[in-house]
Order: C-alpha cells, then sequence, then structure tokens
C-alpha cells in the first residue's frame, strides 16, 4: 500500500465490480433462513394490505348505493384486523431484520479486525492508523440499514409492486398504463447520475477517512500538541479537513436527495391524469369506470409509488455502501506479505544458535536497509548492536523474530531457516521488548501476563521483582490490580519499560531481545536491574541495543552498525584497543558523563 497520511485521499487498487457484492451474499448466505420468513411474512403482510382499496370500492359501488349497514360494519371490523395483523408483523420483522442486520456486521468486522492482526509492521508503518480504524468501525457500521433493512424491504416491495399492478390491471387497464407511464423516465435519471453519484461518496469516505486519521494522531500526540502550544495551528487543520468532509459530504447526499423529489412529481403528474381521464371516463358512461373503481385506483397509485419510493431508497443506500465495501474489501485483500509458507512446519524447542548469512533487507524497492550482512551468534551469548541513528540496528531484531521478510540471504535458528517454520512457534520462543513501551488498558497484573497467559500471580511478581519494578507496583493504590490507561498514561515513561520488560521476561525465552531496554531508566535502578539481568541472561541467547554503552560491556559479542553493515565486530575489549567507531561513541559517552 501506498505511503498515505492525512491530508491526502486514498486510491482504490481495483474497481468496484459485481464480484464484491457476491462477496457480501457470502455474508448474507448463512442467514437465508431468517431472511426468507421475514420475506414471506413482508409478502404476508403486503398481500393483506392490497386487499383494502378493493374492499372500499365494493363497499361505494354495493353497499353504500343498497344501503347495506351491517355489510359495511362487518367489512370494517375485517379492515380493522388487517391493521393489526400488519402491525404485528411489522414488529416480528424489525425484532429479525435488526438482529439479522448486526450478526452479518459483527461477522465483517469480525474478518476484518481478525485480517489486521495477521498484517505485517509494512502495512501498519505506511497508514496512519485513524485510517485504518474508521474503516473498521464507520465503514462497517454504514452498511447496517442496509442489511438489516435494506434487502428484505427491496425484495418484499418487487413483490408487493407486482401484486398492487396485478390490481391494477383488474380494475382498469387504461388507468394503469397511464399509471406506469413515468417509469422510464424516472429510469433515466438513475442511468443519468449513477457514476457521479457512486463517485461522490467515494470522494465522501476519503474525506471521512483523512478527518479520522487527524482525530487519531492529535489524541496520541496532544501531550506535544499542548507543549509547543499547537492547539489553535491543530485547530485550524482539523476545521479544513471538517469543511471538506461536510462538502464532500453534501456534494454526495444532493445525488441521493435528487430521486425523491422527481419520484413524487412523477406520481403526482400520473396521479393528477389519472383523475382527470378518470373523471372524463366516469362522465361518458362508456368505459366502464366507477366511482368505486376510481377511488380503489388512486388508493393503488399511492401504494404503487411507495414500492418504487423504497427501490429508489435502496438504491441509494447500495451506492453509498458500495463505496465503503470497496473500502472494507480492499483491508480485507491486503495481502499478508508475512506469513506461514505451504510447507511451514512448528519450530522445535529453540537452543539459541543464530546466524545470518549475508542478508538484505529494504522497506522500499529504492531504499536499502541492511547490505549483506553475516554474524553468529551461539547458544548463550549476548549481542549487543550499537551504531548512529537510522543504521539498521532495530531492523536486524526485527528480522529474527521475522517481522519482515528479508530480500536475500538467509536467518538460521539452530541451523533451521525461520522462512520454514510457523511464524507463531517461531515468536513464541522469543520475549521482545521494543522500543514503545506499549502499556494496554488493564491491570498491571495482566499487562506483564501478556507474556505469558498461563502464568501465575507469583510468576508474575517473580518477573516484576527481576526487573526492579515490584517496589513501586506495590506502592500503587492496588498494587499489581491498579488500573492503568491506554499507553499507560498514569505511569513514567521508566515504569512503563520495567513493565514491557517484566512481559517479555515472563515468556521465559530461549532467545530474548531487548531494544533500549533501560533508555527510561534512572541511574539508580538500571545498576539493580542490571543484577537481576545478569542471572537472566544466563543460558539464553539475548540481542540487546542500547545506547548506553556503559550497559553493554559485558556482552559477548558487540556489533557496531552503520548504513546497514556490519563496521565493527568483537567484545569491548577488542573492539577498544581496536580504536574504530565503538571506540569513539565510547569515548564521547565518557567525556559527556557528569
Amino acid at each position: 500500500m501506498a505511503r498515505n497520511k492525512y491530508d491526502i485521499d486514498e486510491t482504490l487498487e481495483t474497481e468496484f465490480n459485481v464480484e464484491q457484492l457476491k462477496r457480501l451474499y457470502a455474508y448474507i448466505k448463512p442467514h437465508r433462513k431468517d431472511m426468507t420468513f421475514t420475506i414471506l411474512l413482508m409478502l404476508t403482510s403486503s398481500a393483506l394490505g392490497m386487499f383494502i382499496p378493493r374492499i372500499l370500492m365494493t363497499i361505494m359501488d354495493d353497499y353504500i348505493p343498497n344501503k347495506n349497514i351491517n355489510g359495511v360494519i362487518s367489512i370494517s371490523f375485517g379492515v380493522l384486523l388487517i391493521n393489526f395483523i400488519i402491525v404485528y408483523i411489522l414488529r416480528i420483522k424489525i425484532q429479525i431484520t435488526t438482529r439479522l442486520g448486526q450478526n452479518i456486521i459483527y461477522e465483517i468486522r469480525s474478518d476484518i479486525f481478525a485480517h489486521l492482526q495477521k498484517l505485517p509492521f509494512s502495512y501498519y508503518d505506511d497508514k496512519p492508523h485513524g485510517k485504518i480504524q474508521v474503516r473498521v468501525v464507520n465503514y462497517v457500521n454504514s452498511l447496517s440499514d442496509l442489511l438489516s433493512n435494506g434487502i428484505v424491504n427491496t425484495i418484499t416491495e418487487l413483490f408487493s409492486l407486482l401484486f398492487i399492478v396485478g390490481f391494477m390491471l383488474s380494475i382498469n387497464i387504461r388507468l394503469t398504463i397511464i399509471c406506469m407511464i413515468g417509469i422510464p423516465v424516472l429510469m433515466a435519471l438513475i442511468f443519468l447520475i449513477k457514476t457521479k453519484q457512486r463517485v461522490a461518496w467515494q470522494i465522501s469516505s476519503n474525506k471521512t477517512s483523512n478527518l479520522n486519521a487527524y482525530i487519531a494522531e492529535s489524541i496520541n500526540g496532544i501531550r506535544v500538541t499542548q507543549s509547543f502550544v499547537r492547539e489553535q495551528e491543530n485547530i485550524k487543520i482539523f476545521n479544513s479537513l471538517s469543511s471538506k468532509y461536510s462538502t464532500a459530504w453534501l456534494d454526495a447526499v444532493k445525488y441521493n436527495f435528487l430521486l425523491w423529489p422527481a419520484i413524487d412529481n412523477i406520481s403526482t403528474l400520473t396521479t393528477s391524469a389519472i383523475y382527470v381521464l378518470g373523471v372524463a371516463w366516469i362522465s361518458d358512461g362508456v368505459s366502464g369506470i366507477t366511482v368505486g373503481a376510481l377511488v380503489a385506483f388512486t388508493g393503488y397509485i399511492g401504494r404503487f409509488w411507495a414500492p418504487i419510493n423504497t427501490l429508489a431508497s435502496f438504491y441509494n443506500s447500495l451506492l453509498t455502501a458500495i463505496s465503503y465495501l470497496e473500502r472494507i474489501f480492499e483491508t480485507i485483500d491486503e495481502p499478508v506479505l508475512v506469513e506461514d509458507t505451504k510447507d511451514a512446519v512448528p519450530m522445535p524447542p529453540i537452543k539459541g544458535t543464530i546466524e545470518f548469512k549475508d542478508v538484505c533487507f529494504r522497506y522500499d524497492d529504492d531504499v536499502p536497509v541492511l547490505n549483506h550482512v553475516s554474524f553468529k551468534a551461539n547458544q548463550g551469548d549476548t549481542i549487543a548492536i550499537v551504531g548512529p541513528t537510522g543504521a539498521g540496528k532495530t531492523t536486524i531484531i526485527n528480522l529474527i523474530s521475522r517481522f519482515y521478510n528479508i530480500n536475500s540471504g538467509q536467518i538460521l535458528i539452530d541451523n533451521i531457516d525461520i522462512n520454514t517454520v510457523t511464524i507463531s512457534s517461531l515468536r513464541k520462543q522469543m520475549g521482545v521488548m521494543l522500543q514503545d513501551s506499549f502499556i494496554f488498558s488493564g491491570t498491571i497484573m495482566d499487562n506483564i501476563r501478556y507474556g505469558n497467559m498461563e502464568a501465575t500471580d507469583e510468576e508474575v511478581i517473580s518477573a516484576a521483582k527481576t526487573v526492579c519494578a515490584h517496589d513501586f507496583i506495590k506502592q500503587l493504590e492496588n498494587g499489581y490490580d491498579t488500573e492503568v490507561n491506554e499507553r499507560g498514561n498514569r505511569l513514567s515513561v521508566g515504569q512503563r519499560q520495567l513493565i514491557s520488560f517484566a512481559r517479555a521476561l515472563l515468556a521465559n525465552p530461549k532467545i530474548l531481545i531487548l531494544d533500549e531496554a533501560t533508555s527510561s531508566i534512572d541511574t539508580e535502578t538500571e545498576i539493580l536491574l542490571q543484577e537481576g539481568l545478569s542471572k537472566l541472561l544466563a543460558n539464553r541467547t539475548s540481542f540487546i541495543i542500547a545506547h548506553r554503552l556503559s550497559t553493554i560491556k559485558n556482552a559477548s559479542t558487540i556489533l557496531y552498525v552503520d548504513g546497514g553493515t556490519i563496521i565493527e565486530k568483537g567484545s569491548h575489549d577488542e573492539l577498544m584497543h581496536l580504536k574504530g567507531n565503538y571506540y569513539q561513541l565510547y569515548a564521547s559517552q565518557r567525556c559527556q558523563a557528569p
């Protein structure tokens, strides 16, 4: 997917086609029994309603002229009973269709979210998270009315239209033809605006996505915004995006509003023509039209245009839904670039030997990140990776966990190519702490246990003690049961890192990956943490990225990476004796130290 941001409209890689409607039907198909039952109920309701104008015709042409009062009373009670039945059927229909629509929405949303869990880091690197969220929530919700009422009502109204035309033809063929003259005019209008209407709703969905992306970005960055007094500037950007969304929505909805006035005007014109011609034909006494027949026919005219109005409304909803379906299915069709191969097998219990063989990697086709990287870590080694910002350090450890696919070369663990094993079996045997110490909403106990959902409370507490998090946790109002907000806003940056560290350790991994694990921890805590880590790192293969070189002096091997290649490799003493890049970096930190 192309790189995007909040002020850039998304473009669809593929155009809409009928296959997408077939895919939507696949979600409807499991519920076809409920839908069929609802349609039968609505057809029964519609058929009962069709008799009312005929009953009025009978009253006016037979009962009233013959002064049959008892007949009028009896038939009135019959009409009342019919109306009660129709109301009861409508109640059942609303209950079923509401449940039906929400079940389908649930299934679509579940599928898109499940697919998002499989997509690689590169997908999230290239797209604002707000634009992803709007697809899962807003776009899926926009299908609700179409799925809960639109389809059932449309099928019902189509059959109702056939019933109505049949009753109209039974009364008078010429009046029926006059009534239907407006249909070709309406169809021509629909044909003229359909393309513009679909494009307008696509633009509207783009502006919705942009606005949502900026809102999400602004909320995540609110501390930076207030720190740099950017509130007014952000409000201007938000108002601009909101204005563009409003303009796009108004432009799209005007096409929807074109059909309803057109139907009303055509209905009024044809009804007027029927009144004029009907009265004239009654007067000539030759056409066989009675007053009751004309009254009944005009009753059917209203019922004739009501289904057409419903069909037009469904057409509008369908075109609107299509613009959202395209985005939803585009997300579901997003390729899972990092996935198990067809013949992938579970990773055997890891011992810890890791080897990079001539590995090359790039995020974009023209931007190389790693160039022919080769090294080997033996079981139990601690490999420290240092170098300037953007050198490729984090990329190396991301490739070990196979968060990205390499472009060439091999990464072997215990002489097994990691591309040949299942991703889940590989990652379950690793403990990873990335630069972003993400804390989920919930208790501190739950956040640490995220690394091993089967761990006992005692194991969680033990992991916290190892990383020196236990003392500050016990000082909180509810200790390990203290609720924290998303991203752990109630905690300091250092506290969040310690919790993330405990989470990684709780997995009891054979390979431990720490990306700037101590960058936000004070010196005193760091000294205590190092004591606990020295025990933990024993008999584990560990990769540590650190800017504080004092924390990695005891590493088995230190890799100095720059420009995507390993410039220097060796122990701390060997690299200091070499007096190269590592020596200069270490010396500069010693000079900066107080």
